[in-house]
């Protein structure tokens, strides 16, 4: 093996490694939001908000998704991605440790209705939405920089989406696990979740090399005719999984007749169910089946579609988890598709303002579908 292969292939070891370890902090980050899934819903009855004032919250916080997307994918290219995740984490652990304050108040009946609220849109809208929204554009304009013909990417983006699928399915468990003790024990666990993420992107991301920055990342406008069919299609994806997200948990308690504790550990299954789905086409399909976005596209949407239409119906729990595992494994095709597509249509300076603008697409679905 000449020198120059050989340094190579310790420079592609080391990007992979690289990847390996912001997808890991992508998916321990991502578990702690999970977590609060299954509980968000009976919690906030039981600490008296309307599912309006839920909703309104969950608005908020994709509206800082929406605006601080493209400031945090552009800053992920000028800065580097460990100094753009230290910081996003770091704000989310603490506004988390005080969201979960604010809800042992409001659970100990300390705080009334109003000032609840206020705290709910304030932290867990306003705050953490802005924090949450540099993990995903930080992770896909690193693997964008990293990876250059089509098929690495297309694993790369799914290596993405896996973490998410692997958070949908932990996250899942743990929300559903902890709240049996009790609806604070979820609480908790999710900025210690946060700190873990931010310990591992501290340790173990590499500072980058000040040659691999982009000084003056270039913008990239939605209505691009090289992007826009991707953001429309994804848009459209995202919206109507933004729906099953919000009323999921309402859907549970109220179709199985249940109570705030066993209506979150029946919401957990539920999310358990399109993360397996998630992580079954994203992990072991995906990477054996060689397809490109455009066909990835395609098969995943039909799956998911399949997955809404057979969720309408009130027919008891088992048909409820067959749909959402439908809709898991159709999204766990389509979003790689999605994101690697435009990837390989734009230059390398536009990378870190497309990844801002996925998420800020992404984030306005759940300022819609809530």
């Amino acid at each position: 093996m000449s020198v120059q292969a050989s340094t190579q292939k310790k420079a592609d070891a080391s990007a992979n490694g690289q990847v390996g370890v912001l997808l890991a902090a992508v998916a321990i980050a991502f578990t702690g939001q999970m977590t609060l899934n299954p509980i968000i819903a009976p919690l906030s009855r039981e600490i008296g908000l309307a599912e309006w004032q839920v909703g309104l919250t969950i608005s908020v916080a994709a509206l800082m998704v929406v605006l601080f997307s493209p400031i945090w994918g552009r800053r992920a290219q000028a800065w580097g991605s460990r100094t753009v995740l230290i910081a996003a984490l770091g704000f989310a652990t603490v506004v988390m440790v005080a969201f979960a304050g604010v809800v042992g108040l409001g659970l100990a009946g300390l705080l009334g209705p109003v000032p609840l609220f206020v705290a709910f849109l304030v932290l867990r809208g306003l705050c953490y939405g802005a924090a949450v929204a540099a993990v995903m554009p930080t992770a896909q304009a690193h693997i964008a920089a990293v990876t250059t013909d089509e098929a690495t990417r297309v694993k790369g983006m799914a290596g993405v989406g896996a973490a998410q699928g692997a958070a949908s399915i932990l996250g899942a468990i743990v929300g559903g696990v902890l709240v049996v003790f009790g609806l604070m024990v979820p609480m908790i666990a999710v900025p210690v979740m946060l700190a873990l993420a931010l310990t591992l992107a501290w340790a173990k991301l590499q500072r980058p090399d000040a040659a691999t920055l982009v000084a003056r990342p270039a913008g990239l406008r939605a209505t691009d005719p090289r992007v826009l069919p991707y953001l429309i299609a994804g848009f459209g994806m995202f919206l109507a999984f933004g729906f099953v997200q919000v009323i999921t948990g309402f859907l549970v308690q109220d179709r199985l007749h249940l109570e705030a504790t066993a209506a979150g550990a029946f919401a957990g299954i539920a999310f358990l169910m399109a993360g397996i789905g998630m992580l079954v086409s994203q992990v072991v399909l995906i990477p054996r089946l060689g397809w490109g976005p455009h066909r990835l596209m395609r098969v995943g949407v039909a799956f998911a579609l399949t997955g809404f239409v057979v969720l309408l119906p009130d027919a008891g729990l088992w048909l409820l988890l067959v749909a959402m595992l439908l809709i898991g494994l159709g999204l766990g095709f389509a979003i790689p598709g999605y994101t690697a597509g435009p990837t390989l249509l734009v230059r390398d300076e536009e990378q870190g303002a497309l990844a801002g603008l996925i998420g800020a697409t992404n984030g306005l679905t759940f300022i819609i579908a809530p």
